[in-house]
């Protein structure tokens, strides 16, 4: 039968030894046992092992070149097959130095720094333990996954794993949008350095802390920082020490409550926990070690002294409370259990040569070096279901299950599996998570801790980087007037299209309100009113005329350009209902031109009157004949001709260049106004110049006939209605040309309604009240009686 040897390194950890290191050499010397026994995997052939301690990685060094070198219990030389270890990436390094030349693999259980991953420096490197960079990313996702952007990292100063993770994890951080506000190194024994981190707490705003140790650092950080009032942090924790309880203390309970992190899956062994538990000095009579734990255990002694107990070598370990003797969960374990199963199944395709040629390789299976070609390809499973194989790097795939520390009064500790973190899935798939709702949380927090430098910048702003600070410390700006961002963190905002405008928050828009003079609006309705109003006073005064037009006042006054005037009036008050509503392209072309002739009717029968009240005073003359130059014909063709002109004017404007409507957008960014353009600024001056100038005319006349007998007094009335009559409309155009929006249309009007009313209340309200209220002054006495002689 051969005889094929594999070694394991452990460590002591300064002056005391080490439990978990006496456990995975146990769990070696168990799954040995175990292989050995099976007739199928290594036939004819029986697996040994040689296990080497040492104080310190110069010692493990050592022990490694000395198993390389060294010799079986029966003095025959013996080369080894493989060796496993170490824990510590930094020893792992150091040791495959020495191997590689060699051809002779390493598998490490649990030295995981990404470093090692680097086959052109450590070509004969295996683990099966994943690799740090994958934990750091899972880490990454974990705080993406909670939105915590703003983190701090403590780290141990004198350990390549730490550091080496660390930079890994700050590297990928900063892809997915996470700063780090400060990376802290701790050392063991610099106390300056430890004042720097607890100020650092204090002082940041970041809430969540990533202490990424070893376990034995983390014991020292957390000896110490137990001591200070270090509160409203969520911790995280790497798989060195995540999963260990026995770092739980009462003084503690605030700092760790709700810690969470990754840790190696969990695993079932069968036989592993009886066969730790049933470990008995006298199985080693030999074994010094074994003793020393045994001593350590129960805190007795085999050389008792009158200080110390005798050890009976029969004490029960299941009373005991350790690292070794916690049988509950198996985690490392596992890796080390896979490793030695591992060299196993690489010597039992060794075995399958067939012709002096290896069947996965195709190479001769004379070298020493065929062990390490076997791991390479290597694919199995083992007894309790664990997969295992590796890729280019030599690196396993990585599984871990994500745990929450859950503190009791008592200071002791429930550690909760609360999801999976899987390479194997897909992105996105990769990180799941269980009932978020049940995980507890650190920072005395009942909900999930926020940890941001900045808050997003929410809609209807943009992020902008500032140079002097890190990128999550970004700032917010306001979207400028007219743009909108619709999403969290836009970089950018969007103009909105010319109809559009942003709403109050900016982050969306919508179609810009249109204003224009409408019926439901206050000021249309009161516009409307008056104009209603001086229609009805317009038909009253023609009524009020009408009934007693053969009274002298209403005769002496042209009754036929008096009745003219009054509808014209009707027609001016009614033309103003045409300004008000939505604009149209028949309402644009109707409002002016119905306006501009209305009104020119009104001047002309005015300007009319106004000649007759000249021409009557110089027919009262003698030898005049003055009246028959101006008729009721030559009135009547006045008036027409007056308006004819207007009417030209108009055809002018709505054949060249009419009016329609228009929305400006340009008065007022955040709405449009529906108005009506002028088309021809020319055609509406004309017309507005027009009428000016009969209006202007109109009062000189009027104005001449001033110092007339009182008899003739309507030449005083047409010259105060003509002055407000020009009052109005020289106000107007100022006030026309500065007024936005549907305040244009409303001076319009009300210089229509104003002009209109002048002329109604000026001209006709004094003789209805002669009419109504006087009807004793509506007589021929009192009309010519006052009359002075006249003399040539």
């Amino acid at each position: 039968m051969g005889w094929v040897t594999i070694v394991l390194l452990t460590l002591l950890a300064g002056s005391r030894w080490n439990d978990r290191e006496l456990k995975f050499a146990r769990t070696v010397i168990f799954t040995v046992k175990e292989i050995n026994r099976d007739p199928k995997l290594l036939p004819g052939v029986s697996l040994g092992y040689r296990l080497y301690n040492g104080c310190g990685s110069e010692n493990l060094i050592r022990a490694a070149i000395e198993a390389v070198n060294g010799e079986d219990s029966k003095g025959c030389s013996a080369q080894i097959q493989a060796l496993l270890g170490h824990s510590s990436s930094g020893v792992s390094k150091n040791i495959n130095n020495i191997l590689s030349p060699l051809s002779i693999p390493q598998i490490s259980h649990l030295s995981t720094c990404a470093c090692l991953s680097d086959k052109r420096l450590y070509p004969t490197f295996f683990r099966t333990v994943p690799s740090d960079r994958y934990q750091i990313i899972g880490l990454v996702q974990l705080m993406e996954f909670f939105d915590w952007r703003w983190v701090g990292v403590i780290y141990a100063a004198g350990s390549l794993y730490s550091k080496k993770g660390t930079a890994e994890f700050t590297k990928e951080a900063m892809k997915r949008g996470i700063c780090v506000e400060n990376s802290l190194p701790y050392s063991k024994t610099s106390e300056d350095t430890f004042k720097v981190i607890v100020e650092a707490l204090r002082e940041s705003s970041s809430k969540v802390v990533l202490l990424f140790m070893s376990l034995s650092y983390t014991k020292s950080f957390l000896s110490k920082i137990e001591d200070y009032n270090i509160t409203g942090k969520q911790w995280l924790g790497g798989e060195a020490w995540i999963t260990q309880p026995d770092l739980a203390s009462v003084k503690r309970k605030s700092i760790l409550q709700g810690a969470m992190g990754f840790a190696l899956p969990e695993a079932s062994i069968p036989g592993l926990g009886e066969f730790l538990l049933s470990l008995k000095p006298s199985h080693e009579p030999q074994s010094s070690i074994v003793k020393a734990y045994w001593e350590k255990f129960f805190d007795c002694s085999f050389s008792p002294s009158n200080t110390s107990t005798a050890c009976t070598g029969t004490e029960d370990l299941s009373t005991v409370s350790s690292d070794y003797t916690d049988v509950t969960h198996f985690r490392a374990e596992n890796n080390v259990y896979k490793a030695v199963y591992l060299v196993a199944y690489a010597i039992h395709a060794l075995l399958q040569c067939e012709n002096g040629l290896n069947p996965t390789t195709g190479k001769p299976c004379v070298n020493k070096s065929e062990v390490l070609e076997h791991i390479k390809y290597v694919n199995f499973t083992t007894q309790n279901g664990a997969k295992v194989f590796f890729d280019e790097n030599g690196d396993s795939v990585a599984q871990y299950d994500l745990v929450n520390w859950r503190m009791k009064e008592n200071g002791s500790v429930e550690i909760v599996n609360i999801g999976q973190y899987d390479t194997s899935f897909p992105d996105g798939e990769k990180l799941k998570l269980k009932d978020s709702s049940k995980i507890v949380w650190g920072a005395n927090s009942n909900k999930v801790p926020r940890s941001v430098c900045r808050e997003p910048c929410p809609p209807g702003t943009r992020k902008a980087t500032n140079k002097f600070k890190p990128v999550c410390c970004f700032d917010c700006f306001e979207c400028p007037e007219g743009t909108i961002s619709n999403q969290t963190n836009s970089p950018d905002c969007l103009i909105c299209p010319p109809d559009f405008w942003p709403n109050e928050k900016k982050d969306r828009c919508l179609p810009k309100p249109t204003e224009y003079l409408s019926y439901k609006e206050i000021m249309g309705a009161l516009l409307t009113v008056f104009s209603c109003l001086g229609v009805f006073l317009s038909l009253l005064t023609s009524i009020i005329f009408l009934t007693h037009k053969e009274t002298p006042i209403v005769k002496a006054n042209n009754s036929e350009l008096s009745f003219l005037l009054l509808f014209s009036l009707k027609l001016c008050f009614l033309c103003s209902l045409t300004f008000i509503g939505r604009p149209s392209e028949w309402s644009c072309m109707l409002r002016h031109t119905a306006f501009s002739i209305t009104f020119v009717i009104c001047i002309s029968c005015v300007l009319g009157k106004t000649i007759i009240v000249l021409i009557a005073f110089k027919a009262t003359l003698p030898g005049s004949n003055v009246m028959k130059w101006f008729g009721p014909t030559q009135q009547r063709l006045s008036v027409l001709g007056f308006t004819l002109i207007q009417v030209v004017i108009c055809i002018l404007w709505l054949t060249i260049n009419p009016p329609f409507p228009k929305r400006n957008m340009k008065y007022y960014k955040e709405k449009i106004i529906l108005e009506c353009a002028l088309g021809s600024a020319v055609g509406f001056w004309a017309v507005l110049g027009y009428i000016g100038f009969l209006a202007l005319l109109c009062f000189i006349l009027a104005f001449l006939a001033r110092k007339l007998p009182d008899s003739f007094n309507e030449a005083k009335l047409i010259t105060f209605s003509m002055l407000i009559f020009c009052a109005v409309w020289i106000t107007f155009i100022p006030a026309y040309v500065s007024s936005p929006g549907k305040f244009t249309v409303a001076v319009e009007i009300f210089a229509i309604l104003a002009s209109s009313f002048g002329l109604l209340v000026c001209i006709f309200f004094p003789k209805c009240y002669i009419i109504i209220f006087r009807p004793e002054k509506n007589s021929k006495k009192h009309l010519f009686g006052k009359i002075p002689p006249r003399t040539l």
